[in-house]
């Protein structure tokens, strides 16, 4: 089994490489910067490839039959990335903006939780 990409797929990866070196160059002094960098490119890797595994076992071709797993793992990782960006933009709006920033980002968690498991 070849692991072969598309050209859109190794285009996206080097961004996400490099946006991921400027953010670790220019919070380089603070640790919870570069913990969240950290946290959210794993994040991102780990959804990836879950969904990788998902198209294939949609397919057919995975050794996986049962994709309720691998829809677990999706929603739960684009939860917390939903919540770990909601985090850090949140604290920099107005308390009323806070909020609706909060509220978004619970609407879009049980909205992709109502597409993946209930619809």
């Amino acid at each position: 089994m070849g692991a072969q990409y598309s050209a859109l797929t190794k285009l996206g990866l080097g961004a996400l490489a490099f946006n991921s070196a400027l953010a670790f160059y220019n919070s380089w002094g603070d640790a919870a910067s570069v913990a969240f960098v950290l946290l959210a490119d794993a994040a991102l890797l780990l959804l990836f490839l879950c969904l990788r595994q998902f198209e294939r076992a949609a397919a057919g071709r995975g050794v996986i039959r049962d994709t309720g797993k691998i829809k677990a793992a999706v929603w739960a990782l684009t939860t917390l990335l939903t919540a770990m960006f909601a985090s850090r933009v949140a604290p920099l709006m107005t308390p009323a903006v806070a909020a609706l920033v909060w509220a978004m980002a619970v609407a879009t968690a049980a909205a992709g939780f109502w597409a993946f498991f209930l619809s």
